[in-house]
């Protein structure tokens, strides 16, 4: 279906070819056609670099075998972490096609026409979104990279240049989860965030990686207020009863999409962690949204804007907190921790800073509401046994909360699409895998999500089975990974699969998904990223 700012780029174009047309002029396509040349001594274009050799070889010379980078050894295959291709002065066109160039009209004139023609070009192309620093490696490039060189830990290299040592074992994977801090530590936290593996940046305003290197008090406390290891958390009435009233937001009308369940997620977040005067306090609002822009990290010319978004959000959570009720994370936060020193602000742990930290911990559980809601719109079977079981939830009593079959969807859905598809920890001393040492400082990258999805060790490993995780042993299986395991598992797993499975019970009790976009094949197998962006759901009274 040709949509509106198509059809206007098609008539651009259609109007520059018509100009040169009239005029005489050369349409020169933007996609590797020769370019006009003025005359002999002509130029190159300021995008080619001649003269540089790509780059390739052997990694770093001691860090144990020479691994070519991905894509080197198999120029057929496309993968996510080749090295760019470059063209030479070889590869440009030379004699014949530099007669092809109009000798009379001045070479301005086709300069403006393919320039014009490369914006259209451009603007017609969706731009990928670029994560800084971030590593995604695709499941072609691994499973080449498997094949070449069998499940041994293997050095690739970035098109950035970062030298990575790739796990693609599932042993290696317990040794990587059971590894102390003293011999692999977090990469830098920008690239974590929400439902996953998550703890405080260095100002703790930001979710990091898996790390288990908060101080024991910190890590006790947050275990003590989020229940770690409960699937019902002690706070559980409270808590269902803000995702109940929220809900409603998400069924107002017959469609269901990511602004909306943003909205209620967020407002039941603030009410859940802060208390109910939070709720419509749409400044902090808006300064938690920056802070999650930033990624937690405060960079380049931004940083006094950004510090003082960092401030004031503080100053308002702080004021929350001494305010805040005992049926809140803030409230049993504050019980926990005592009185702050402000004098030594590593003496203590500031029940303020965790709670800004699980308000922007939360900031997935909209994405992994809405990808659950997906699936089971897709999987009529399971939205019906799921809305079974929300039904009977209402009378459960004690054991509300608990909803098991929910739960075991919203797992499936992380497995699927994970918040934190790759992990990166660094050695901090000289390490050996499979015999081979490496130095101090190597990156370790472990791709969660690839090792959820490899259909050579994973059965059904790219179809909705939430059945799966009705095995007792499914939440200690290495390959899967939602929330990490050891001692960088998530402490508040279980409060975030609660609300999740809360806030999809609220909506299947009185609603039926009849519609979803994109439809997805309940048989076959599903894509291998889903942006919550564009999906819509339908929904129509029971």
């Amino acid at each position: 279906m040709r949509t509106v700012q198509g059809a206007a780029l098609d008539g651009l174009k259609a109007r520059v070819r018509a100009l040169a047309e009239r005029t005489g002029l050369p349409v020169r396509s933007t996609r590797g056609a020769p370019r006009p040349h003025a005359g002999p001594a002509a130029r190159p274009r300021p995008t080619e670099r001649a003269g540089r050799a790509p780059r390739g070889g052997a990694p770093l010379a001691d860090r144990g075998p020479a691994v070519p980078p991905l894509g080197a050894g198999d120029p057929g295959r496309r993968t996510s972490v080749k090295e760019p291709l470059r063209r030479t002065s070889a590869d440009r066109p030379a004699g014949p096609a530099a007669a092809l160039a109009p000798s009379g009209p001045p070479v301005a004139a086709p300069t403006v026409l393919a320039t014009l023609g490369a914006l259209l070009t451009a603007a017609g192309r969706p731009r990928p979104r670029r994560r800084p620093g971030g590593v995604r490696a695709s499941a072609a490039a691994l499973r080449a990279l498997r094949a070449r060189h069998g499940d041994a830990p293997s050095l690739v290299r970035t098109r950035s240049g970062q030298t990575l040592l790739v796990l693609l074992d599932p042993q290696d994977l317990r040794r990587f989860y059971a590894e102390p801090l003293s011999v692999l530590a977090a990469d830098p936290p920008q690239k974590c965030r929400g439902l996953s593996t998550h703890e405080p940046g260095r100002d703790a305003d930001g979710p990091g990686c898996a790390r288990g290197e908060q101080r024991p008090e910190r890590r006790r406390m947050s275990a003590d207020v989020l229940a770690a290891g409960l699937p019902v958390h002690p706070a559980a009435g409270p808590i269902l009863n803000v995702v109940a009233e929220e809900a409603r937001h998400l069924t107002a009308t017959g469609t269901l999409e990511l602004v909306r369940a943003r909205h209620a997620v967020n407002r039941a977040a603030r009410r859940i962690v802060l208390g109910d005067p939070a709720a419509d306090d749409d400044e902090l609002a808006g300064w938690l949204t920056q802070l999650r822009a930033e990624d937690g990290r405060l960079r380049g010319g931004r940083t006094r804007a950004a510090r003082s978004v960092h401030d004031k959000a503080r100053a308002r959570v702080r004021d929350y907190v001494r305010h805040a009720g005992d049926d809140t994370l803030a409230g049993r936060a504050a019980r926990h921790a005592g009185p702050v020193d402000t004098a030594d602000p590593d003496g203590g742990v500031d029940p303020a800073d965790e709670a800004r930290l699980w308000l922007l911990a939360m900031d997935a559980v909209p994405d992994t509401l809405l990808r659950t809601l997906l699936l089971l719109g897709a999987h009529p079977c399971e939205q019906d046994a799921a809305a079974a079981e929300a039904a009977a939830e209402v009378a459960a009593g004690r054991a509300r909360g608990e909803l098991p079959r929910l739960r075991a969807c919203v797992r499936e859905s992380l497995r699927l699409y994970p918040v934190v598809p790759d992990l990166i920890r660094v050695t901090r001393g000289e390490t050996e895998w499979r015999g081979v040492r490496h130095p101090a400082g190597t990156a370790v990258l472990l791709p969660a999500a690839f090792h959820q999805r490899d259909p050579e060790r994973v059965p059904a490993a790219h179809v909705f089975v939430p059945g799966r995780w009705k095995n007792p042993g499914a939440d200690r299986d290495i390959r899967m990974a939602p929330f990490s395991h050891g001692g960088g598992r998530c402490p508040g797993d279980q409060l975030g699969l609660m609300i999740t499975a809360a806030f999809c019970a609220e909506v299947l009790r009185g609603h039926r998904i009849t519609g979803t976009r994109p439809v997805l094949d309940p048989v076959g197998p599903l894509p291998v990223t889903l942006d919550p962006r564009g999906v819509r759901l339908t929904l129509t009274r029971r």
